[in-house]
């Protein structure tokens, strides 16, 4: 580990331009969080069908999907940052202080990344802390309108999940909905995902690294074609190798982010 470690901080190191990370569900399963399409036996869309997570779905059967997003909510709202995210945030406070860029792009909903200090933070799947209403031209819809979860009374629907007891808007009193990107929506459909400034940072990039993504969703190839356009380092930290398609350069360190990320850190900042 310590090599993989040394070769990716010298490189971090020689580059003084933007560090754009990016990072997915493995940054967060070290805190129990289970990813995606992980290797792990409880990854979310083993056991669940993605077609929970669409608006349509939504509109088939509101009260279906609510009581799955509250049991991933339930996960998310229990864990805790992980030296991942902590690592994530002393390199951050490196590049900066030495008058360089960073940026850090999640794909996760979870707030740990906030919770253990990140500042330069763009999440660009939505969030797991706010909720936004379905009517459109509310404001608290999209494009730019949403809510904290915590304001929101949803008791009575945890106690008796039902049509009657959905959790409602207190503007228009219109069914509310997860504020995250469902899988048959669109990055633009609302400012918080801060789509355009995404792709700006990748095509501004100096050094590319993912840490803990399967390389699945649109974000991580529009990323990648940038870089390798560019012809920038791309790095990819994940135990199991990169699962990036292998078309694309991309360096593999195959170590669990929790241990390789501080490690990093401790390198840059001897």
């Amino acid at each position: 580990m310590r090599d993989a470690a040394d070769s990716l901080a010298s490189t971090i190191e020689d580059t003084d331009g933007l560090l754009l990370v990016v990072t997915g569900a493995g940054v967060s399963s070290a805190s129990g969080i289970p990813t995606f399409r992980g290797r792990d036996p409880g990854a979310v869309w083993k056991v669940s069908d993605t077609e929970l997570a669409t608006w349509e779905y939504f509109q088939r059967d509101p009260v279906g999907q609510w009581k799955w997003y509250l049991d991933r909510f339930r996960a998310v709202d229990s864990a805790r940052p992980n030296p991942a995210h902590d690592a994530l945030v002393e390199l951050e406070r490196w590049q900066t202080n030495r008058g360089a860029d960073f940026l850090l792009v999640t794909q996760n909903i979870d707030t740990l990344h906030e919770e253990a200090g990140s500042s330069k933070l763009i999440k660009v799947h939505g969030t797991s802390d706010r909720l936004r209403c379905t009517r459109p031209g509310c404001n608290r819809a999209a494009p730019a309108g949403s809510l904290a979860r915590r304001r929101t009374d949803i008791d009575a629907f945890r106690s008796d999940p039902g049509p009657e007891t959905l959790p409602r808007c207190p503007e228009c009193r219109q069914l509310l909905r997860a504020h995250v990107l469902f899988f048959d929506e669109y990055y633009q459909e609302h400012h918080d995902y801060r789509f355009d400034e995404v792709l700006a940072a990748g095509d501004a990039t100096d050094l590319l690294l993912f840490v803990g993504t399967s390389f699945s969703v649109g974000i991580t190839d529009l990323l990648l074609q940038a870089a390798t356009r560019r012809r920038v380092p791309v790095f990819s930290i994940d135990p199991g190798g990169s699962q990036a398609p292998r078309f694309f350069r991309v360096t593999a360190v195959e170590q669990p982010a929790e241990t390789v990320l501080p490690a990093i850190v401790d390198r840059l900042t001897r």
